[in-house]
C-alpha cells in the first residue's frame, strides 16, 4: 500500500547505451564542458566522474576559479533542469526544501517546493551557511528526498548536488560536518590557471562579446540514466578491489589520523573507479583509477589530530603516505566469456 505521505515524482526511463555508447557520451559532455571552461579536463573528468557514479561533488576552491561556470555548464550539457543556491549566513532550511504557505484565493495550505527540487543543484558557497541549514541537504543528498510538515516528497532522479566552497581561513564561514563531507563522493579543486589558460578564457569573451556563456545540450535525464546504468556493468577484479580495501584501512592505522577514511570511502573509491573506467573507454577497473581518485576520494575523509596541526599535517598528507606504501596489484584485463 502506497504511503498517503509520500509524494514521488513522475519516473524517467533510462536509454539503454552499450559501453562504447556510454563512454562517447561521457566524451562528448566533457567536449561540450571545455567549451566554457578552460585548461581543467582533469579534474572536469573527476566532477563528471562523480555524476556517473550517481553521487556528489565538492568543489572546494579559491573564489573566482570557475567553480560556478562548470557546475551550470554540465548541467547544461547533460540537459537536467539547473537551479542555484546562494547559501547565506541567513537562509533557512525552508529556503532550500520549500515551505507550505496558504493560498487565500482557495483557502488551502500549497506546497511551495525550494531551490532543491531540479536535477542538479548548484549549492553556492555551502560553508557560509549555519549547520542547521547544511544539514537540511542531507536528507536531500542522502536519500533523495525532502520532509515538509509530515509530507515526505521524493526528489527528481536524476538529482545531484554540486556544492562549491571557499577555503574555511575566509571570513564568514562555517566548518562543514563530517556527517555532510562523508556524503560527498569526491572533493576536489581546479586551481589557478596557467598565464595561456588564462589569455585563453580572456581572449574568448572578447570574441563572444557578452558576459553569459551557453554549453551545448548532448544529453538528457533519460541518457544520463543510461550512461549510470553501464557504470554498473564495469568488472572489478577481486585484487583491485582488495587495493582499494586496504587503502581505506590504512588511513585508519597512520600515525597521524585521529579518524580514517570510513566504509564509505571505500564504496566511493569503488563507485568512482567504476565510472572513471567509463569515461575512459574501458569495461575494467585498474589500480591506476583507484590511485588517480584516492586524494578525490579519501582526503576529506580523513581527520588528523589536533595535536598535528601546526605541522600542517592534512588528510592529503595521510592519503599520500599510504598511497606509497600499500602494494599495487597489477593489471589484469577480464578474459571475455564465449557466448552460449
Amino acid at each position: 500500500m502506497t504511503d498517503p505521505t509520500l509524494i514521488s515524482p513522475a519516473a524517467v526511463t533510462p536509454r539503454a547505451m552499450s559501453p562504447q555508447e556510454a563512454t562517447a557520451a561521457a566524451a562528448s559532455v566533457l567536449d561540450a564542458v571545455e567549451t566554457a571552461v578552460v585548461g581543467k579536463r582533469e579534474s572536469l573528468e573527476l566532477v563528471l566522474t562523480g555524476i556517473l557514479a550517481g553521487g556528489h561533488v565538492l568543489l572546494e576552491d579559491l573564489p573566482g576559479l570557475g567553480k560556478t561556470l562548470a557546475a551550470r555548464s554540465f548541467a547544461q550539457a547533460l540537459g537536467l533542469p539547473f537551479k542555484r543556491a546562494q547559501f547565506t549566513p541567513d537562509l533557512l532550511p525552508a529556503d532550500l526544501t520549500g515551505a507550505e504557505v496558504f493560498d487565500q484565493r482557495t483557502g488551502e495550505f500549497v506546497f511551495r517546493p525550494g531551490p532543491v527540487f531540479t536535477g542538479l543543484l548548484l549549492a553556492d558557497e555551502i560553508n557560509r551557511t549555519p549547520p542547521k541549514t547544511q544539514s537540511a541537504l542531507l536528507e536531500a543528498m542522502q536519500e533523495r528526498q525532502v520532509s515538509v510538515e509530515g509530507t515526505t516528497r521524493m526528489l527528481p532522479n536524476p538529482f545531484h548536488v554540486l556544492a562549491t566552497a571557499n577555503p574555511i581561513e575566509h571570513e564568514g564561514t562555517y566548518p562543514l560536518p563530517e556527517a555532510q563531507l562523508d556524503r560527498f563522493l569526491l572533493r576536489l579543486s581546479f586551481g589557478y590557471p596557467t598565464a595561456a589558460q588564462e589569455w585563453e578564457v580572456v581572449s574568448r569573451r572578447i570574441d563572444r562579446r557578452r558576459e553569459e556563456q551557453i554549453v551545448p545540450e548532448v544529453l538528457d535525464a533519460a541518457g544520463l540514466l543510461g550512461v549510470q546504468q553501464a557504470v554498473e556493468d564495469v568488472h572489478v577484479e577481486d585484487s583491485v578491489g582488495h587495493y582499494a580495501v586496504e587503502l581505506t584501512a590504512a588511513t585508519r592505522s597512520h600515525q597521524h589520523a585521529l579518524v580514517g577514511a570510513s566504509p564509505r570511502g571505500t564504496l566511493a573509491l569503488i563507485t568512482c573507479a567504476r565510472a572513471l573506467a567509463v569515461i575512459r573507454g574501458r569495461s575494467y577497473v585498474v589500480p591506476e583509477d583507484i590511485k588517480a581518485l584516492a586524494h578525490p576520494a579519501l582526503d576529506h575523509r580523513v581527520t588528523v589530530k589536533p595535536e598535528l596541526w601546526l605541522q600542517n599535517a592534512t588528510g592529503a598528507g595521510v592519503v599520500e603516505a599510504v598511497l606509497g606504501q600499500v602494494p599495487v596489484p597489477a593489471a589484469i584485463e577480464p578474459v571475455p566469456q564465449a557466448s552460449a
